[in-house]
């Protein structure tokens, strides 16, 4: 047993004998407790070198009591396992758990994982490859507490097992090694929600399409939406309840029969595949261009005359096919950034299962249309207020520069995917630092546009969001010269695509390769595990993580105890290809970023779907992972 360890478990064990003397008992108020050293495939104790065992408890508490969560979000005291002779295994991942209950702890002031009644543990551990057969003896002890309303007794168990290794190595195996609850986002994890029932099934959809308007994919639509519907206001008849219902429910509606629809006819990447489409993210600038030059007052939108001509009351008609293409609008921009939750939901329609992925997306998207009903409300009835034309005017021609900084967004999605590199992070940057220049000398009224009218001078708000405007271009115009630019701001900006990004310090090493096979290799020649990065050309949310999380000081530390793929899945390329079905077939999602962590031999150890703003989660996935 190495010092470390005999520390620990020292420190451990005086722990529970100062707590059990204090309490004047030692009663772990366990009626069974049973304990199995298994193989993954045959159930036996006989291994060949390099195979994946399995430890398993087994605890049945008594009523009342329970035992802590091995997930080190879920406690300050996680149960866990630690084994004496590194020589003999090593662990893979942290014991892996049902999902307990959640509950608040006082003592703690945190939310806390706990097992009531019985539970099983099991610790999967790969046997070393070089062991030569012969009979061998596994020692280890077994950390947990055993708790009850007052108090909680630490305990620390001696294990020990006795297992032979047979000839032969082994070359792998196909049973799938399961992950910890610490690692949410699986199919596994949506079917046990199904399981809960259709209320808690429509709560929880609901709450991940909030979460999701906290993306930075959905930013882009909120000028967009107030200036199409600063405009709808403008017009004789406009009924504002009616056209932002019509939106919303426009975004509900297409939102899930088109995601469903994709599914269906490309697979469970359809909806990515539309959105990083390198024509439809063209078409998508251009309608931004198109509508910012009549927000500009160089023309005023008016649908074909054939369209119109579909009723007798031709401006509403007209404006409702209007405000519904506005709904499909929102629907592509939004696919790319395909959540977890969606990515899966995705999966199981691709698969035949129809009924509960269309009511995940329907409860999902309602709430993702929710807020945007209001953003569509407000601009109308603000149009009709007494003596608006002159400043809001002023506010429909910023929404106009607002939609050109969208536009370039899109043209270079077409760029990353085509491999041009013409409209790159440097010419993205410059052209959004002048549109904000010329925001900023706009309000100045340095400039006149058709619909303007001459002022003799301007209100102090004017000049004030004007100097906003002007200073945020001298900010923009830095990072065209190396200086940082913040992160929300640079996750819109096109991905650095140099062949290989290397970033040395003096505490990591970095280095990316771009194709799984590749990985594999260094990974066993140097025995690390891998972090596989599920990245997209075109996704904001992967962008976010790189600019905002992978920065991270210990992050970047973490990084360097693994091989690093990132594996790109909406370019053209066969390799790109190939990772979209690898992500589809293997970890049944198809969600952008989706992150996992691959012992060398190809098993997996732990996953981490999706975006998070908390850095903390992604440092303690990393640290499972190395565990």
């Amino acid at each position: 047993m190495n010092r470390r360890k005999l520390i620990n478990r020292f420190i451990f064990t005086t722990f529970c004998l100062a707590i059990s003397f204090s309490q004047g008992f030692y009663d772990a108020n366990i009626s069974e407790y049973e304990s199995s050293f298994l193989s993954a495939e045959d159930r036996t104790t006989e291994f060949k070198a390099g195979e994946v065992a399995i430890f398993s408890i087994d605890m049945k508490m008594k009523e009342g009591y329970y035992v802590y969560s091995s997930n080190p979000d879920m406690s300050l005291s996680p149960t866990y396992i630690e084994w004496d002779d590194p020589e003999y295994l090593s662990k893979i991942g942290i014991l892996e758990e049902p999902i307990p209950k959640i509950e608040f702890d006082e003592s703690f002031k945190m939310d806390v994982g706990k097992h009531y009644s019985s539970v099983q543990f099991n610790q999967y551990s790969k046997l070393h490859s070089d062991l030569s057969p012969g009979s061998y003896n596994l020692t280890g002890a077994f950390f947990y507490q055993v708790c009850d309303v007052t108090k909680c007794i630490p305990h620390v168990d001696e294990v020990s097992y006795e297992f032979k290794v047979v000839e032969g190595l082994s070359v792998g195996s196909d049973y799938q090694i399961k992950t910890s609850f610490a690692s949410s986002g699986s199919m596994e994890e949506l079917n046990e929600k199904i399981d809960e029932g259709l209320g808690a099934f429509l709560l929880f959809a609901f709450g991940m399409g909030l979460l999701a308007l906290l993306t930075p994919c959905v930013f882009p639509m909120i000028p967009i939406t107030v200036s199409f519907f600063t405009k709808e206001g403008e017009k004789e008849g406009n009924k504002p309840i009616k056209s932002a219902l019509v939106y919303a429910i426009g975004i509900i509606v297409i939102y899930t029969s088109l995601g469903f629809l994709m599914a269906l006819i490309l697979g469970a990447s359809g909806a990515n595949q539309i959105a990083s489409n390198p024509w439809m993210n063209l078409f998508i600038a251009s309608l931004f261009i198109y509508f910012a030059l009549s927000l500009f007052g160089m023309y005023e939108i008016e649908l074909p005359s054939f369209i119109r001509q579909y009723s007798l009351n031709q401006e509403s008609k007209g404006g409702m096919v209007g405000v519904l293409f506005m709904a499909l609008t929102f629907t592509l921009t939004s696919f790319t950034c395909t959540v977890q939750f969606i990515g899966l939901l995705l999966v199981a329609a691709s698969q035949g299962d129809f009924v509960w992925p269309l009511i995940g997306m329907l409860s999902f998207s309602t709430a993702f249309a929710l807020p945007f009903f209001f953003l569509a409300l407000f601009p109308q009835y603000l149009s009709k207020m007494p003596k608006s034309g002159g400043w809001l005017n002023s506010v429909k021609v910023i929404m106009g520069f607002l939609e050109l900084g969208a536009a370039m967004k899109f043209i270079s999605n077409a760029d990353l995917v085509w491999g041009w590199m013409v409209f790159d992070r440097q010419l993205v940057l410059a052209s959004w630092a002048i549109i904000t220049l010329l925001m900023g000398v706009y309000l100045l009224g340095k400039i006149k546009l058709p619909h303007d009218v001459d002022q003799a001078s301007i209100g102090v708000p004017r000049l004030m969001i004007s100097i906003v405007f002007l200073t945020f271009s001298l900010y923009l115009s830095a990072g065209l010269f190396g200086q940082k630019v913040y992160g929300m701001i640079d996750s819109y900006l096109p991905p650095d695509l140099s062949p290989q990004v290397i970033v040395k310090n003096e505490k990591s090493s970095e280095y990316w390769y771009y194709d799984l096979d590749d990985a594999l290799v260094v990974a066993k020649e140097q025995k690390k595990p891998i972090f596989i990065d599920f990245t997209g050309y075109t996704c904001t949310n992967c962008r976010w993580m790189e600019t905002n999380v992978f920065v991270d000081p210990q992050v970047k530390e973490l990084f360097g105890e693994f091989v690093l793929a990132k594996l790109y899945t909406d370019g053209k390329e066969p390799v790109h290809k190939k990772n979209q079905k690898m992500e589809i077939e293997r970890f049944q999602t198809a969600a952008l970023p989706f992150y996992v962590t691959l012992t060398y031999d190809d098993k997996e150890i732990s996953r981490f779907p999706g975006m998070d703003t908390d850095v903390s989660k992604f440092v303690s996935f990393l640290r499972r992972s190395l565990d």
